[in-house]
């Protein structure tokens, strides 16, 4: 069972994740941020991985540290669950539609930290969380789980809608990259022999 529990602790923020990546989409989530939490929902539900997170910060000032630094402990959580990607299918994608809205991931499980963010929102806040927020989480999440990750949003007009099939594009890509393949065995697959 892969699985992964990392504290980060700063002076703006302390975040407790626990990752279990062959789970059955359940999670535990408390942030502070109900729309952000609604969205790593979608993370758990369609990547088929049990996460609990706990994150308290200066929400007082701005969500901004507290969204960044949970893509940051969530990134570390996945590259310790990973190991050292023996026999995973290491790419990922999806595409996922709701009513009006297309969001395609693609992620590799590469080593090499990127992020490609093709994203327009209809409007700057959906209830009181900032979209902005989407990328610096997403930023954080690469950086250190060291993925590259594409993210294109193809179509919408309503930004929760456009949110939604972003997130759960997201958990879907993961599931697929995560994926024991086997016929690849316990091999690293990679033609350097290691990621």
């Amino acid at each position: 069972m892969r699985t992964a529990n990392v504290v980060r602790k700063t002076l703006e923020t302390e975040v407790a994740v626990t990752l279990v990546i062959e789970g059955s989409g359940a999670s535990r989530l408390k942030t502070g941020l109900p729309f952000f939490e609604h969205m790593l929902d979608q993370v758990a539900r369609h990547g088929l991985m049990d996460l609990t997170i706990e994150a308290t910060g200066d929400l007082a000032v701005d969500a901004h540290h507290t969204v960044e630094d949970v893509g940051i402990t969530l990134g570390q959580a996945l590259a310790q669950a990973m190991g050292d990607k023996a026999g995973l299918t290491r790419y990922g994608h999806a595409y996922v539609p709701l009513d009006e809205a297309l969001t395609r991931v693609v992620v590799d499980l590469s080593g090499r930290p990127g992020l490609f963010y093709r994203a327009t929102f209809p409007r700057a806040r959906i209830h009181d969380f900032d979209v902005d927020l989407v990328e610096e989480f997403l930023r954080g999440f690469v950086n250190h789980a060291r993925v590259t990750l594409h993210v294109d949003v193809l179509a919408g007009h309503n930004a929760h809608h456009v949110a939604e099939t972003l997130f759960k594009a997201f958990g879907r890509a993961l599931r697929m990259a995560l994926t024991p393949d086997a016929r690849a065995a316990a091999q690293i697959p990679s033609t350097k022999g290691s990621l």
